[in-house]
């Protein structure tokens, strides 16, 4: 059976790992704090101030989740999965995309306007090569996330699994995201839709 080794909270601009605050800035704007969570937490990532706000939040998270533990080489890239959802897809980026194309339409921003970027940003940056899906909900959904990610984990191939909620619009954000193993330490939570409301509450 799986159980979830590591989880971590992006909200009210702070980061929080396996519960507890690590990072907060709550002067300046949404993108100032995503800047000086990743100074904070003395990630060399150039590519990061490229990204729009959606894959920063989903960077950010994934790096709290394997910082302590990388999943390579402990995995095959394979053998990893990602599913993550969000409420309002792109819609952020898309906005922002909108109001350049008043003057002269920018290009860094449109390669973010599709809700799955934020995977495959962290997928580049972790390795993984394992099934992914991305879903759009009106609002955070454990039993939808724990229903498909058993699915995913019920394959051979699939050893872990990086999961969870990474949603933006304007200066509102919110961030859920777990590692699941099939290979995990005693007492690791089990990975149910109950305990996937508990984490993120």
């Amino acid at each position: 059976m799986s159980a979830i080794t590591r989880y971590c909270r992006i909200y009210n601009r702070t980061l929080y790992n396996q519960g507890k605050p690590v990072f907060t800035q709550t002067e300046g704007t949404l993108d100032d704090f995503l800047d000086a969570a990743l100074q904070a937490m003395s990630i060399p990532y150039p590519k990061f101030y490229k990204m729009d706000r959606a894959s920063k939040l989903g960077f950010l998270g994934a790096e709290m989740l394997v910082k302590d533990a990388p999943l390579l080489p402990r995995y095959a890239p394979e053998q990893v999965a990602l599913v993550l959802a969000n409420a309002h897809a792109s819609l952020d980026t898309d906005i922002r995309y909108y109001e350049s194309t008043k003057t002269l339409a920018s290009p860094a921003l449109f390669v973010y306007t599709l809700a799955n970027i934020v995977a495959g940003e962290i997928c580049i940056r972790q390795g993984i090569k394992g099934e992914n899906a991305f879903f759009v909900t009106p609002a955070f959904d454990p039993v939808l996330l724990h229903t498909y990610v058993e699915l995913v984990m019920a394959t051979d191939k699939t050893q872990a699994c990086l999961a969870g909620w990474v949603d933006v619009l304007g200066e509102q954000h919110d961030v859920f995201l777990y590692l699941l193993e099939k290979q995990q330490p005693a007492g690791t939570p089990e990975h149910t839709a109950e305990q996937l409301r508990k984490l993120y509450q």
